[in-house]
């Protein structure tokens, strides 16, 4: 890291009036975001301006320890000023070496009056968005504190298009269809997940969502009174109480992404460089890639297999598969609707004997782990968390002496501050073992898979598993994700269904499910949606001679560069990200038929040839036709490309 100190470039203190109100300015390197602090009798408040417009007016910052608001009557110390530039490589990301420049200034405040709370507020600019949080340092006579409420207020300029996803409560598993409406239609009193994702006049966008959430609970939206403010999850056990900490102790960031491109944000490492660096020291035994998961089509196997279930012969089936394509992974999940560990609950829910650490009858796992590694190939476990937590040491010492690579973890549903701590410790601990983490049922990403690399994915949206039981996922509920959702990270969602019908044919099937978009679309997710562990969730026979499946085959989970060619809210998106020398493109439509062009500059030389995966002329009647072609082009050329009605495309450039 690279620190210079210039306090006349970076920072403007003014004393306002004789009450000695004091105003903190910030801008970021580029200048074109400036947030401004005033601290004063009426608290401590925050402004946003991006290119001189405002876009966050005066809003509130607050906190209240044990039911008591930290004072406005403050002595402030000055302010620490930063000009840095982080350098940093990723396994897991969209991007494997990131340079971020920011400005960042800290002021120190003290109550005037007992305890004499001491925080800090910190603001760091970046030329992609504004990002604050706090510091709890002191207290008189005490080492700890309760912290009760959080009260950030985002007073949004103007009546921007919002696109949100409302939740329940507290206790969810963060799924479902996105609200997209002007600011002030915007239902009040209800919680909104993030990212939320809000579009100015004249394309300029604004996305909040938050970073390095660790030992805190996590934050949501909500309107009061016109105003949107954050909600922190209460811990179950006492809802007054949002977190329990000693000093000192820090906040997560809460991010305002900033651009005139909605793209801007999800090639942005923003989340990342807001994260504290890689706690695993020796990350030699990470390796991301594709994985089976024959929950979804229902553990279809061949008519000429003899007794499959929760047994050796089954999983050598998928994992024969594995090897003869190149997919890294195949993961053990269930047969039957019954775990592969020992269970008596009902649902996937632990019953009073439940345990994790004991295969069912039949299932030797070291066995299938062993068969496995001699053909290349790694084996992960599904396990629901409440089973597994309470034997988590002795569960992850066995997964390693049986050879596993890692798992998903399902069903947790919460993000208060003890769940969270829940799942810091079990990536702390899942390292010590040599495995890796997918959370399942869970809540945003927040950019520490920088911090704890084994955190591969993460769920937290409604996905194509709920085409087993219901209408199917459309094309714009994907488009809804890429442009919020995945705007936090890697995003887990049940991709490979190779099934396509037209609309009017669709009808639920809990084995072999269908498809609303055509597999062009399935394909180009694949590059559109950032996830280190891409699933391949159909059954061999249904991938093995289809077309487009050597495009599933060789296209990468993790990338060296990311760009976003171009991206309409709620029309479409077209990603290009790299891989050594190899680029992937991949575009996802609404169900408006388009042409779309693709200018090339993005590639080094003119010494490519591209092979292009595009949905065929008559798609509406047959979604899982591809008009392949294969063709030299140059940097300087525009390709167009026809994406059908939710439809899609890919392209592999090589050299």
């Amino acid at each position: 890291m690279k620190n210079k100190f210039n306090l006349l470039a970076l920072l403007l203190i003014c004393f306002i009036d004789s009450n000695a109100q004091k105003t903190v300015q910030l801008k970021s390197p580029n200048g074109q975001i400036a947030t401004a602090i005033l601290i004063g009798k009426e608290g401590i408040q925050y402004q946003v301006a991006f290119e001189k417009n405002i876009l966050i007016n005066w809003s509130k910052l607050a906190l209240t320890f044990d039911g008591k608001e930290f004072s406005p009557s403050v002595t402030i110390s000055k302010p620490m000023v930063k000009d840095s530039i982080e350098k940093y490589d990723l396994i897991i990301g969209k991007t494997s070496h990131v340079e971020h420049h920011y400005k960042e200034v800290t002021i120190p405040l003290r109550e005037n009056e007992a305890p004499h709370t001491q925080i800090n507020i910190v603001f760091r600019a970046f030329d992609d968005g504004i990002a604050f949080r706090y510091e709890m340092i002191s207290r008189d006579k005490s080492t700890s504190f309760l912290l009760t409420d959080e009260v950030n207020e985002f007073r949004v300029v103007g009546n921007p298009i919002a696109k949100v996803l409302e939740l329940p409560s507290f206790t969810s598993s963060h799924e479902g269809f996105y609200t997209t409406l002007p600011l002030s239609d915007l239902p009040a009193n209800k919680l909104m997940d993030m990212p939320a994702l809000f579009q100015f006049p004249g394309n300029t966008y604004l996305a909040i969502t938050e970073a390095a959430l660790l030992d805190y609970a996590g934050m949501y939206l909500m309107k009061e009174n016109g105003v949107l403010i954050s909600k922190l999850s209460p811990l179950p056990s006492n809802p007054t109480i949002k977190v329990k900490a000693t000093f000192p102790h820090k906040s997560p960031w809460r991010l305002l992404m900033i651009s005139h491109s909605v793209g801007d944000f999800i090639s942005s490492n923003i989340l990342t460089t807001l994260s504290p660096p890689s706690r695993i020291k020796d990350v030699s035994w990470i390796k991301p890639g594709k994985t089976t998961f024959p929950w979804w089509n229902g553990n279809v196997m061949p008519d000429t297999i003899n007794a499959p279930g929760n047994n050796f012969i089954t999983q050598k089936y998928y994992i024969d598969f594995c090897h003869r394509n190149g997919i890294e992974y195949h993961s053990v999940v269930e047969y039957g609707l019954h775990q592969w560990y020992m269970d008596d609950g009902v649902g996937f829910q632990p019953g009073p004997h439940s345990d994790v650490t004991t295969p069912v009858p039949g299932l030797n796992m070291k066995e299938v782990c062993d068969y496995a590694h001699s053909q290349g190939v790694g084996v992960r476990v599904w396990v629901q968390w409440a089973a597994l937590y309470p034997k988590l040491d002795a569960a992850f010492a066995n997964f390693e002496k049986w050879g596993l690579s890692g798992m998903m973890i399902d069903f947790m549903d919460r993000d208060d501050q003890e769940m969270v701590n829940i799942q810091t410790e079990m990536l702390e601990k899942a390292a010590k073992h040599h495995l890796h983490i997918q959370f399942h049922g869970a809540y945003k990403p927040t950019g520490l898979s920088r911090t704890y690399p084994n955190e591969f994915t993460r769920e937290g949206t409604l996905n194509y598993e709920v085409n087993k039981w219901g209408k199917g996922i459309t094309a714009e509920h994907d488009l809804d994700i890429a442009f919020t959702r995945m705007l936090a990270g890697s995003t887990d969602y049940h991709l490979g269904g190779f099934r396509a019908i037209p609309d009017s044919l669709y009808r639920t099937q809990y084995t072999r499910p269908l498809m609303l978009s055509t597999r062009a679309h399935m394909l180009g997710m694949y590059v559109v949606f950032e996830n280190a562990l891409g699933m391949a969730c159909d059954y061999p026979e249904a991938y093995e001679g289809q077309d487009g499946f050597d495009f599933l085959r060789k296209v990468p989970t993790t990338w060296d560069e990311t760009k976003v060619l171009d991206a309409k809210v709620n029309e479409y998106i077209i990603i290009a990200r790299r891989k050594g020398k190899e680029w992937f493109l991949g575009s996802i439509n609404n169900s408006t038929e388009r042409d779309i062009k693709i200018p090339l500059s993005f590639l080094s030389s003119d010494n490519y040839k591209a092979a292009i995966y595009a949905d065929g002329a008559d798609a509406n009647q047959f979604p899982n036709k591809l008009k392949r072609e294969n063709k030299a082009i140059k940097r300087t050329d525009t390709l167009t490309v026809h994406l059908a009605h939710n439809g899609g495309a890919v392209i592999h450039f090589t050299e």
